[in-house]
């Protein structure tokens, strides 16, 4: 296949074969980055908006009557919503089309917004807010229909770089709310959240105007049932999953739960909470796309072990420091696994579609088919995957909610995470590197005749 993409009315393109280098070189690749830019802005917002709440919590000063318990389960409500919306959102892209369903869900990113503006006052109800807080869940299932829609735009050998600059162009959305909410508390104080939240409002539609005129559908992609099921069948679906819990969970609960931890248990200010809260997240948004390249060059598996390695002996310097009581020390630690939880962001994701295309070929498959089979099964499992990822930053928030309740204190808490990172770090050796394993999962290039690991 070479020369231009054809299109229909609707910005639909009818043919698409990245793994064509001379279509890839002439025309594929100038189409797939033009959308990656255009999707990585509005999956930025809805990040931003997802994660409203953790911003939220650090204008609710005494007046609002609620305890730190409470705001916890404020968050992890936004959180658990956001996994939810994310399955339906990852079919979304099939059935109406990527640009299609980017310009309606970065419209829907208003209703929590404005509902937001309007409850944002203290008197208001415990209920209403967790309503509300709720709403901004559709934030989160962006991401999953921001990945499933690019990741059918880029050919294998350029998945991690696509995949991890467009997730990690989205998870800057976190750091960027907790900056602007840094800047209103800082200037105009506590007691004005609707100056954070009225900001949003133009850049929701801009984002969306722009997918609009720029964003492309793919005719090729269609719901495939038959692909869902299996990949609901396949066990590395779940076996991924688990690991994406680790980073993924870890980066958006962590995000979610930083700033908060800072004052229940540091003692900080809203203002000083502010201006450290947005570090972490930062930090992790920018080198997910290292994570993507990095899993390209050596293997997506060898530096996921890494990476769950490192975060577990992070975490031991945050149980330290949490005893000690150390904040210099805390954060340190806690920025680290910021750091690490990116970087295995990146190439957990990048591991998906060599999964599936190791399995292609194992079948006896060979170029086009391999890679198209490639692409229909870890487009139908990068939803699900997501969603239960997303979970994990839930059980960070309900964990860190109870370890505050009955101790008032996150050390319990980091100790079980610690216990968590050993058993993804056993489960990534034994599944993709303790022989014989995987070899396009854990190598740059597939070999011939590729193995999976019994599972």
């Amino acid at each position: 296949m070479t020369g231009t993409a054809p299109r229909k009315r609707g910005r639909w393109i009818e043919q698409w074969d990245p793994e064509d280098e001379t279509f890839w070189k002439e025309t594929g690749e100038r189409v797939a980055r033009r959308n990656l830019l255009y999707s990585v802005l509005s999956e930025h917002i809805g990040f931003s908006i997802w994660s409203l709440w953790s911003v939220m919590v650090l204008f609710m000063g005494p007046q609002y009557g609620i305890d730190p318990a409470g705001k916890f389960f404020l968050i992890a409500t936004a959180t658990f919503v956001g996994a939810l919306v994310r399955v339906p959102y990852t079919f979304a892209v099939a059935r109406f089309g990527g640009r299609n369903w980017t310009v309606f869900s970065a419209l829907l990113l208003l209703a929590p917004t404005v509902a937001a503006i309007v409850v944002m006052e203290p008197g208001t109800s415990y209920g209403t807010f967790l309503l509300v807080a709720a709403l901004t869940g559709v934030g989160g299932g962006n991401f999953a229909s921001s990945m499933t829609n690019i990741n059918a735009f880029f050919p294998l050998r350029k998945k991690g770089w696509a995949l991890g600059l467009n997730a990690g162009g989205g998870n800057i959305g976190v750091p960027v709310v907790q900056l602007a909410g840094l800047l209103v508390i800082a200037t105009a104080g506590a007691g004005h959240p609707r100056l954070l939240l009225g900001a949003y409002i133009p850049l929701i539609v801009i984002a969306a105007a722009l997918a609009a005129v720029r964003m492309d559908n793919l005719a090729p992609v269609r719901n495939d049932t038959g692909a869902v099921r299996e990949a609901l069948k396949d066990a590395h679906t779940w076996i991924m999953a688990f690991l994406y819990i680790g980073t993924f969970g870890s980066f958006i609960g962590y995000s979610f739960a930083f700033g908060l931890v800072l004052q229940t248990q540091f003692g900080r200010t809203p203002l000083q909470a502010a201006s450290l809260t947005f570090v972490g997240p930062l930090l992790g948004s920018l080198i997910r796309p290292v994570g993507g390249a990095l899993a390209d060059r050596f293997g997506g598996a060898r530096i996921t072990l890494g990476t769950f390695v490192a975060m577990a002996a992070a975490t031991g310097v945050v149980v330290f420091a949490s005893q000690r009581s150390s904040l210099t020390v805390f954060l340190v630690g806690f920025v680290a696994l910021f750091v690490l939880s990116g970087l295995g962001n990146g190439s957990t994701y990048k591991m998906i579609p060599g999964i599936f295309q190791a399995k292609a070929l194992a079948r006896g498959m060979s170029g086009e088919s391999a890679a198209a089979y490639g692409r229909r099964l870890s487009g139908a499992s990068m939803g699900l995957i997501g969603a239960v990822g997303a979970l994990g930053g839930l059980g960070i928030n309900l964990v860190f909610r109870e370890a505050f309740r009955t101790s008032g204190s996150g050390t319990t808490a980091f100790v079980t995470f610690l216990g968590f990172y050993a058993l993804c770090c056993a489960v990534t050796w034994a599944v993709y590197l303790r022989r014989p394993a995987a070899p396009v999962i854990h190598t740059a290039e597939a070999p011939a005749k590729p193995q999976l690991t019994s599972v």
